[in-house]
């Protein structure tokens, strides 16, 4: 029985830190361009020749 209470505060104590890893990736902007990625593949890239 003291396992399971063991797995339980584990468990929670990974989905805190996954909780505040995903909070802190919003709050820097991480998710604030959600078109650009979309159509990236489209843009046309400029190759320069190496010398």
């Amino acid at each position: 029985m003291t396992i399971i209470f063991l797995l339980i505060g584990i468990s929670l104590l990974v989905a805190l830190l996954f909780l505040g890893a995903f909070l802190w990736a919003v709050r820097s902007g991480q998710y604030e361009d959600t078109y650009t990625p979309a159509v990236r593949m489209l843009f046309d890239e400029e190759i320069t020749q190496k010398k």
